[in-house]
């Protein structure tokens, strides 16, 4: 009974478009907090890895930002709508 008021009262059809995004956002945090757990060579979780100082250990540090987005990313122009950029840059239009 008190989650079917719950319901009535709080989820309604207009919020469904706010879920969308802000489902989004919570994934996009929750996979870049886990990347950075998991594979940051500067956070240690646990007590031996924090005992062990500052490491000189370029390699790792080389390998976690060097990732695949932005190996994709590298070789190409800096622009978000190719297109429209040449339409208002390039004179033949």
């Amino acid at each position: 009974m008190a989650s079917s008021n719950f319901m009535k009262r709080w989820v309604r059809p207009e919020v469904y478009p706010l879920l969308v995004p802000m489902v989004t956002v919570v994934g996009l945090v929750s996979m870049q907090l886990i990347r950075n757990i998991t594979t940051n060579p500067e956070v240690r979780v646990t007590k031996e890895n924090r005992a062990a100082g500052i490491l000189e250990n370029f390699e790792e540090g080389e390998k976690y930002t060097e990732h695949r987005f932005r190996k994709f990313v590298r070789g190409r122009r800096p622009e978000i709508m190719p297109s429209v950029n040449n339409f208002f840059t390039d004179p033949k239009f």
